[in-house]
């Protein structure tokens, strides 16, 4: 009976640990993904910016 409970223990202890490893690759990943969203909408907004820009340039007078 006890070496099943040490058994049982042991799982138990094994468990909490790979759920606290995994817990931290989630955060890892989740502040790798707010990275790449805040630096996408930078990129959008800098195309954006350079889109409306041409728009607004007089072509050369030689045109």
């Amino acid at each position: 009976m006890d070496s099943r409970i040490e058994v049982l223990e042991t799982k138990s202890v094994y468990q909490e640990r790979l759920i606290q490893e995994l817990n931290e690759v989630i955060i890892r990943q989740q502040n790798q993904i707010d990275f790449i969203e805040k630096t996408l909408s930078q990129m959008r907004n800098d195309v954006q910016g350079q889109t409306h820009g041409s728009e607004q340039e007089v072509p050369p007078p030689h045109y």
